[in-house]
């Protein structure tokens, strides 16, 4: 057997990244925002039960810029993260397995998170 000069399996620089592929990359990044969000609020849930001061603190830190620009994220990937496992379950079910199908339903999650994100903030600081 002659030794390649060529990778053993496909790699990163050989594909070209799908809709499909980039959806689910998103998807797996969204969980792991999502646990470290759930740490954020964590922190939250810590800072109420310690007292005033902490809190005080804590909710300067959440009042900031940066702490809007977390639970934007946070909540971002919470709605996506959920949609998403919806459109998973419906595929479990046997349905939206098509190429197109597929394709549709991914723009369908990416608008529905954008939107329940939306309503979120929209209710939050109402």
């Amino acid at each position: 057997m002659a030794a390649d000069k060529r990778p053993l399996s496909p790699h990163l620089q050989i594909y070209r990244p799908e809709w499909t592929s980039i959806l689910s990359i998103l998807h797996r990044a969204t969980g792991v925002a999502s646990a470290i969000g759930a740490v954020y609020l964590a922190w939250w849930l810590v800072a109420a039960a310690t007292g005033g001061d902490y809190f005080e603190s804590f909710q300067g830190f959440a009042g900031s810029f940066i702490g809007y620009i977390i639970f934007a994220g946070f909540s971002y990937s919470v709605m996506y993260h959920l949609c998403n496992g919806i459109r998973h379950l419906i595929w479990d079910t046997g349905r939206g397995l098509e190429l197109e199908a597929a394709y549709k339903s991914g723009l369908i999650v990416v608008a529905a998170s954008a939107a329940l994100t939306l309503i979120i903030w929209i209710a939050a600081l109402a």
